[in-house]
């Protein structure tokens, strides 16, 4: 399965129980449907380049926003819905997802990045 890597951008909450949550639900269903999760980092909070606005009706704008990453091995069909998890989600104001290797040589590049297996199961999140 080929190797992807997910930029998230959530909105900025106080308690981080709504990041914690989000980091769940995106990790589980990428689980549910037969992905690996091989890292999941937290960058912090930190200003955005420009304020963004999201599912927001009451014009709310934010100039800060919290950033993780998760590498993961999953198909491209998980990845068309985890774009719409995404997307759906009022939590997140951005994410991207780009796929960083397909072959198992292309693979190896990318070994000091992403530890194979080390990966995250269900139970450890």
């Amino acid at each position: 399965m080929p190797l992807y890597q997910m930029l998230c951008i959530a909105k900025h909450f106080n308690d981080y129980a709504q990041i914690r949550e989000l980091v769940r639900q995106t990790c589980h269903h990428l689980f549910d449907n037969g992905s690996t999760v091989r890292s999941l980092d937290y960058w912090g909070l930190k200003p955005l380049p420009t304020r963004m606005q999201r599912h927001d009706m009451n014009g709310t704008h934010h100039s800060k926003g919290d950033y993780w990453t998760v590498h993961f091995d999953t198909g491209p069909r998980v990845v068309k819905s985890l774009n719409q998890l995404m997307m759906l989600d009022p939590r997140v104001l951005r994410w991207h997802i780009v796929k960083l290797a397909t072959k198992p040589e292309d693979l190896a590049r990318w070994g000091n990045v992403v530890k194979h297996g080390s990966g995250y199961s269900r139970d450890n999140l």
